[in-house]
């Protein structure tokens, strides 16, 4: 009640200085959340006793001692994340392992444990003091879930939970955002029982106790949980949001695998509650660091995408950040995250709508406080809106002379609630308009990517909106073409497909080994490399007259006649695929596994390749082999056997290379594995002839 009066009064307070300002419609955010919608991307921190066991999910019977990062420093984490443009972070304090990583009074299952410090340390402490001398916002992921505590599933543990949470809540400061997560209830150690517990996740956690244990000792924070009930999550871990994104939000328990997915995604136009979606996803394939994906850092152009399709429809971005076994942000995430940044400032650098001059179709009442200019003038407190009942309305935006952008953005005032239900972005071409893109909704705010238009006038139109529509600001911007090497791709057939990070740069190659200029081979379409050819291409930029960093792949005689003899699965065809995301993996057996595959022909061997599992969780990673070689299947000659080295933290493709030997036929088998699992896996195997 406290609560709704707060919000009344605020509205009112409005309303009393403009007598003339809209209605409020629909569900209408709380002040706390304001805030947060402000912050738009800020930072994920996983980094516990998962780091050291190199899990994604402990046991929870793991030994403290195992917790010994040499050279924790979580001032280079903040500086990291501020000087990366983000504007908070969030910590996992305690896993569902249950280590926790501030000395809680409750366990002994923490860092006074640790031979960290001596056991002194406290990383929740350290962190929140580092982002408050840096001016971040922080917060604490406390899982619900603790495969370490003995009474787990019992009344007694949801009583150490709210223990715990009071802890973290009282003793650290402000806190932005508390993050439970959905995970609840299976296997564990549980003080040593070792058995599955289960629980109803609605009811065991009291969660009307809990959330009021949050906004006692911290009413301004808000709480993330899978269906809020401040903040919900976006229904996937991959960071990307559904085109259409409503942040009111009702619950509705009849809905269940993608439906339900999806309707958190999307949210609800009528929902009754104020709860919007936050996108979380890690910079790399885990959430812990592991020393394995030091390779599989998101490319840029993804990270981009990720961007857009987040921030860019209105989410905010959450975005992992695995600190690993020193204590440190790994070099190559860092890499990554300035990259990242570089493309967002760029892109953003100059609003060319204030170059421009801005007309409204309609002006609420023609009062100056509710004109077109109000979406350019830098005031979130202000903002463009229509007559009561127009809800279809436009702002042309008019240079003087011929203007190039590839960028929009839009911000509804949402204090008074969401409302637009779709838009569209026109310019005008000899004398009519022309579409550029159509949407859905704005919320708080949607960017939009469209190749390079130049025109003198251009059009933002409100299609349909819940009432007077209230866009609190608008943008234009020319960005830099995003220059970054090609994606290749290969089929079996040897069909070959560059893939550019914008389709407005041009990509060049060739086939000699020479290095690729714009006087080269243009790519406009797949081509096919049967023999083999040392490839080399590169984007360029044509305005910029710059190009990317070349990229350089030996490609060998396709696997067009191929055929895997080992198994009846057909799943064992993925081995030579040519996909390097697809993978295999078949049961140890008594004797060393082993794969065989015909080649289709006789061909003049002078090596193979194997490349492991990219899988998230990678197991049954050959580390040590024997390859040997057939012209007909029954006799085989032993080329190699050794190990591949340091697979198991660097898990890319190993090419072995031996004296030339004419075969049809080859086998790879696998004597030992970097794991205790029963069983080997595979990504892709290959051949070497050149």
């Amino acid at each position: 009640m406290k609560k709704f009066l707060f919000l009344a009064s605020a509205l009112c307070l409005i309303a009393c200085k403009n007598p003339e300002a809209p209605k409020p419609v629909g569900a209408l955010p709380p002040s706390y959340q304001l805030p947060w919608h402000e912050m738009e991307y800020y930072a994920f921190i996983h980094f516990n006793m998962n780091t050291f066991t190199d899990m994604e999910w402990g046991t929870g019977g793991e030994d403290p001692a195992l917790f010994n990062p040499t050279e924790l420093d979580v001032n280079q984490w903040v500086k990291v994340i501020k000087d990366a443009g983000m504007k908070g972070v969030i910590i996992t304090a305690k896993h569902h392992d249950g280590f926790c990583l501030w000395p809680s009074k409750y366990t002994e299952h923490s860092v006074k444990n640790s031979p960290w410090k001596n056991g002194k340390g406290d990383v929740i402490r350290e962190l929140s003091d580092a982002c408050k001398k840096a001016g971040l916002k922080f917060g604490v992921y406390l899982s619900p879930w603790d495969r370490n505590h003995a009474e787990y599933g019992r009344p007694e543990y949801v009583t150490y939970f709210h223990n715990q949470l009071r802890e973290l809540l009282t003793n650290y400061g402000e806190i932005f955002e508390v993050w439970f997560d959905g995970a609840n209830g299976g296997s564990g150690y549980y003080g040593g029982a070792n058995e599955t517990r289960t629980i109803d996740a609605h009811t065991y956690y009291q969660w009307d106790k809990t959330f009021a244990i949050v906004r006692e000792l911290q009413p301004n924070a808000t709480i993330f949980g899978d269906e809020g009930p401040n903040i919900r999550w976006i229904g996937n871990e991959l960071g990307y949001g559904t085109p259409t994104n409503w942040n009111p939000f009702t619950s509705n328990p009849s809905l269940q695998g993608k439906d339900h997915l999806h309707h958190l995604g999307e949210g609800d136009e009528n929902g009754i509650n104020w709860i919007p979606a936050e996108a979380d996803v890690s910079i790399r394939p885990g959430w812990y660091y592991h020393a394995r994906e030091d390779h599989q850092v998101r490319p840029l152009e993804k990270m981009v995408d990720i961007y857009y399709a987040s921030v860019g429809r209105g989410y905010n971005l959450l975005l992992n950040l695995p600190v690993d076994r020193r204590g440190l942000v790994h070099e190559n995430d860092i890499k990554r995250l300035m990259e990242l940044k570089k493309v967002i400032e760029a892109d953003f650098a100059h609003n060319l709508v204030t170059d421009a001059s801005v007309t409204a179709s309609n002006i609420r009442k023609n009062n100056k406080q509710f004109k077109a200019e109000k979406t350019t003038d830098s005031d979130k407190n202000t903002y463009w809106t229509t007559d009561e009942g127009v809800t279809e309305a436009s702002i042309d935006i008019n240079f003087t002379k011929p203007t190039t952008f590839n960028r929009f953005m839009a911000q509804e005032y949402i204090p008074l609630g969401q409302r637009v239900k779709k838009f569209k972005l026109e310019y005008q071409k000899d004398g009519k308009w022309e579409t550029i893109d159509e949407q859905t909704t704005i919320g708080y705010k949607r960017l939009l990517r469209f190749p390079s238009v130049t025109a003198t006038k251009v059009r933002f139109t409100v299609l349909e909106a819940k009432g007077s529509p209230l866009i609190n600001n608008i943008g234009l911007y020319n960005a830099p073409v995003l220059l970054v090497t090609p994606q290749l791709s290969r089929d079996k057939n040897g069909q070959v497909t560059l893939t550019p990070a914008d389709t407005e740069t041009e990509i060049y190659y060739t086939l000699d080994g020479s290095q690729p200029t714009e006087q080269s081979l243009r790519y406009t379409t797949p081509f096919p490399v049967t023999e083999p050819t040392s490839l080399k291409f590169v984007a360029y930029d044509r305005e910029q007259q710059l190009y990317s960093e070349v990229a350089s792949y030996a490609l060998d005689t396709p696997k067009a006649k191929w055929k895997v003899l080992s198994s009846a699965s057909s799943d064992i065809q993925k081995v030579i695929d040519e996909k390097p995301n697809t993978w295999f993996a078949q049961e140890k057996g008594n004797t060393p596994t082993a794969i065989t595959i015909d080649l289709g022909e006789l061909l003049n061997l002078k090596g193979f390749t194997y490349l492991p599992s990219q899988d998230r969780w990678a197991e049954g990673t050959i580390s040590h082999y024997i390859f040997e070689v057939s012209a007909d299947n029954v006799h085989w000659k032993k080329l190699s056997e050794g190990e591949f080295g340091n697979i198991k933290n660097n898990p890319i493709e190993q090419r072995i290379t031996f004296p030339a030997e004419k075969a049809r036929y080859i086998k790879l088998t696998a004597t030992q594995t970097v794991d205790d699992t029963n069983k080997v896996s595979y990504a892709e195997i290959g051949i070497i002839t050149q």
